[in-house]
């Protein structure tokens, strides 16, 4: 089944209102008004958005009912208890949405099928009482203007575009018009003004400019314009002119802007047909992800945090709640994606053990099911408050354009995977232990049926003895959830301010509960308690086994059929991933819009405040960057860690937690990253803790960067020495830790982290008045923003790593892609699995990139090729270092 977002969608509303009334009783009256959104259409399959108005008196629960016209069938939904009895369908409240006030407004949504025509229902109820009377709306599948965005910020002097296109072929030529209407004189419409759409190019978009003239007025204001053709329902879309007249940091706002705008223009590339931002406009990129259009959750999370900015700088918070929802439908698995999940797993059992090998050869690992795994304490709860088991929380990794070919399709029906749909499938390639770098990975499906890889067992046989098809797997990424939370928060805070909370309520409230299953992620892999120190160390009871840290992941999966599920925690954390802003967020102490609604949420949060907020204490060096983390399962295993090594909670101190090659905590990306939250946090509270940590942080990065000719080098390799001074479990402050040293190694101009970099020291400049930061701040974002093209901003990195393509295995220098003896297979466009293949060997699809000659080139033996990578989680953060600096220093 094939998603397609569409970028501007006709509507069905019906609206009326009823009143109740019994003899001698008084009722509540019910009135509401129902918007009808068809999201996308393949011609089979098709996804809606239906969101509800009680225009009547509040309610406590409620019931959607309506009828298909045709065979519609619903696969899978959102925000709702769904169900479908022949035509007819229900969608009833969950526990956490089900009071809604008088005026309240709400959305759910669904993914479904059909044959024949796919005709809009015409009439819904709600508790029973009617909400249509005016008839059916346009069709969506009928033809209609697709235009995106519908809201353009042009700063003054500059342009801005927004693109249209047909929603479905026409007969004929079909000529679509712009027009500017009252408002702003100073903002018009310079390059398509007409266009015209064929029957070849009726799903291309095609671009329309709208400059803003450069004037001497202090104030930006804002015009209409009307996108129409004959017969159709036109598109009314907002330019707003970005004054550049005003004070010095309103340059800085309006640079936000001009960076906002090309992130969101079409023709840049940053974001797929279905609305998805890639992991980078290039294709041709390996890092974590392995292929520029993946994505991550990582994406996803600083997409939502730039459209939180956007609300901020314009009071338009649609972009927003889209960015959520497009989240929701596509990389956080529906019900219908976790099969079996809600009524077979046993939280007293939650998973069988497997070991982790220091080595990929060490792979694959038998299962031991004579270690016994501690229990999981959140199943039962969480099942309780949302009324199953499906886990709400973001898979980390998708194939955006099936780059892969593994074809499961977003919308798919899991317990046959397989239906060869050509977009937006969720993979993954870590499995293999903390050396396996993403050179040596084996890209799979998350929905395993055996159809590729080794003939009927798929991908497993590579990571578990005797595993095999007929499986489905997520991994979770916490520091992109607890960002998306970040987000969230700030939205709240800027909407609030602009008295436009409720226009995000239903988001808000969804972040909560995303807020409330990341609590998996302070369990230990197997719920063992902490301080294991061998494989019969005591499995946990209640929440004994919770460190409270951010761990590196949690995962969950189960059979196909339905047979049997499993969850894990992670038995490593790192500094990089704290997110103490969030977990004060989601605490009792925060807002109440933002509390999870499970009863022991608020008070888990708080819990992990106090112990993140100690963590970069107890990991401050004596210089005061920030050391790796601690492992609960030395070596993978649950092994005793050496004499001496100090743990904090019981979890034993590890430089380089959870991944080796290269060592985890050597980026200074992990460094601002955190530091960047704690920044935020003290801002918000003024926790002194947090005001600690940065003063010692703070001075120590300041010492390591240079400016110079309107240009910067910030550090970019670490290595460490040394270890904390003692081991911590509460009781006071951790103290200082003079044997513990860090050594930057190296610099860069790396524009991602130096924006990442320029935030921290902002807010941190922005409470403490620290001057040295504010400047730091200021000359890091213009030397970024001196190195401005088309489509954002960029610097060249030289990838000598690229040597790695056609590696082979080689386990004494822990080099090379790994395949054990007696596995065979092909990946989908029929690359062969098998030992001696090299990582190119089975991602061939490499070399008809286009700059691929570059890289062959240098494994011929040439030199290292140079690129300029548009990453969107850096080109975001550049445009939100310009609003945050903008917004909290106006006065320059």
């Amino acid at each position: 089944m094939r998603h397609r977002l569409l970028a501007a969608l006709a509507v069905l509303v019906l609206s009326v209102s009823t009143a109740l009334a019994g003899a001698g009783t008084a009722m509540a009256a019910v009135a509401c008004s129902v918007t009808y959104v068809k999201s996308w259409d393949s011609g089979g399959g098709f996804g809606a958005n239906i969101t509800i108005t009680n225009t009547g008196d509040p309610l406590t629960s409620w019931r959607l009912t309506y009828a298909w016209p045709g065979n519609q069938q619903v696969t899978n939904g959102w925000s709702a208890a769904w169900s479908q009895s022949g035509q007819n369908v229900t969608a009833a409240n969950l526990s956490y949405n089900g009071t809604q006030a008088s005026g309240a407004q709400w959305t759910i949504g669904f993914n479904g099928s059909y044959s024949g025509t796919n005709t809009n229902p015409t009439s819904f109820a709600l508790n029973g009482v009617t909400c249509g009377g005016n008839g059916p709306g346009p069709d969506p599948g009928e033809q209609a203007l697709q235009v995106s965005p519908t809201a353009v910020t042009v700063p003054e002097g500059g342009t801005a575009t927004y693109g249209v296109r047909l929603a479905k072929q026409p007969t004929s030529n079909v000529t679509v018009t712009s027009t500017a209407g009252s408002g702003d004189a100073d903002l018009t419409v310079t390059s398509g003004a007409s266009l015209t759409f064929t029957s070849a190019n009726w799903n291309t978009v095609q671009n329309v400019t709208v400059s803003a003239a450069q004037d001497s007025d202090t104030t930006g204001g804002s015009r209409s314009i009307t996108v129409a053709s004959s017969g159709l329902t036109s598109v009314s879309v907002t330019a707003t002119e970005a004054d550049d007249d005003a004070p010095p940091a309103n340059n800085y706002v309006a640079e936000f802007t001009t960076q906002y705008n090309k992130l969101k223009d079409p023709a840049n590339g940053y974001f797929s047909p279905e609305g998805i931002p890639y992991h980078s406009i290039e294709t041709l990129i390996v890092e974590a992800p392995d292929h520029g259009h993946e994505t991550t959750s990582e994406a996803f999370s600083f997409w939502l945090w730039l459209e939180a900015q956007y609300g901020r700088v314009t009071g338009n918070w649609a972009p927003f709640n889209n960015a959520w929802n497009v989240m929701e439908q596509y990389i956080i698995p529906s019900a219908a994606g976790q099969p079996g999940g809600s009524s077979t797993y046993n939280p007293n059992d939650p998973a069988d053990y497997a070991p982790e090998k220091p080595q990929p050869s060490g792979y694959p690992v038998a299962l031991d099911t004579g270690v016994v795994a501690g229990q999981d304490p959140l199943a039962n709860e969480l099942q309780s408050t949302y009324g199953n088991r499906n886990v709400y929380g973001m898979h980390w990794l998708l194939d955006v354009d099936d780059v892969y070919g593994y074809g499961t399709g977003r919308g798919a029906n899991l317990s046959e995977c397989g239906d060869n749909t050509k977009r937006v499938t969720y993979i993954n390639t870590f499995q293999r232990g903390p050396q396996e770098s993403t050179w040596e990975t084996v890209a799979h499906p998350s929905c395993e049926t055996g159809r590729f890889g080794k003939p009927g067992a798929g991908y497993p046989p590579l990571f578990i003895q005797g595993g095999g098809a007929n499986q489905w797997r997520y991994t979770d990424a916490p520091d992109a959830d607890a960002r998306a939370v970040q987000a969230a928060y700030w939205a709240l805070t800027w909407a609030t301010a602009q008295g436009k909370q409720s226009q995000i309520s239903t988001t808000l409230t969804k972040a909560a509960k995303m807020g409330d299953f990341l609590r998996y992620a302070f369990y230990d892999k197997y719920f063992k308690n902490p301080g294991c120190t061998s494989k019969s160390c005591t499995p946990g009871s209640g929440k004994s086994s919770s460190s409270y840290m951010m761990t590196w992941y949690y995962a969950w999966g189960g059979d196909t059929g339905g047979a049997w599920a499993w969850r894990v925690g992670s038995s490593s954390w790192h500094q990089g991933y704290q997110n103490p802003l969030a977990a004060w967020a989601l605490s009792s102490a925060g807002p109440a819009s933002l509390r999870p609604q499970s009863p022991t949420a608020a008070s888990d949060w708080q819990t992990s405040l106090n112990r993140q907020l100690d963590s970069y204490l107890w990991l401050q060096s004596a210089e005061g960057g920030i050391a790796g983390g601690a492992t609960n399962s030395w070596n993978g295993d649950y092994q005793a860690p050496p004499a001496g090594t100090p743990t904090f909670y019981g979890w034993a101190y590890d430089w380089q937690p959870v991944y080796h090659d290269p060592p985890s905590n050597r980026w200074f990306g992990f460094q601002v990253w955190s530091l960047e939250r704690v920044a935020e946090y003290y801002y918000v509270t003024g926790d002194a803790k947090a005001k600690a940590i940065l003063d010692k942080w703070v001075p120590w990065a300041l010492a390591n960067t240079t400016f110079g000719g309107g240009d910067y080098r910030i550090p970019n390799d670490m290595t460490w020495t040394g270890a904390p001074a003692a081991s911590y479990s509460g009781g006071g402050t951790p103290g200082p830790n003079p044997g513990l040293h860090v050594t930057v190694a190296n610099t860069t101009d790396d524009v991602g982290v130096a924006a990442a970099y320029a935030r921290t020291l902002t807010w941190y400049a922005a409470k403490s008045g620290n001057a040295a930061a504010k400047t730091g701040a200021k000359n890091l974002i213009d030397g970024i923003l001196a190195h401005k093209d088309a489509k954002g901003a960029v610097v060249s990195e030289t990838r000598e790593d690229y040597n790695r393509f056609d590696d082979p295995n080689n386990d004494s220098t822990n080099t090379g892609l790994y395949i054990p003896p007696g596995y065979t297979g092909t990946m989908p466009n029929g690359d062969q699995i098998a030992p001696g293949k090299t990582f190119l060997d089975i991602r061939s699809f490499y070399k008809n990139d286009p700059d691929w000659p570059k890289v062959q080139s240098y494994l011929n033996g040439g030199s290292a090729p140079s690129f300029t990578y548009h990453r969107f989680w850096a080109q975001a953060d550049i445009a939100m270092a310009a609003a945050d600096y903008g917004t909290l220093f106006p006065n320059g």
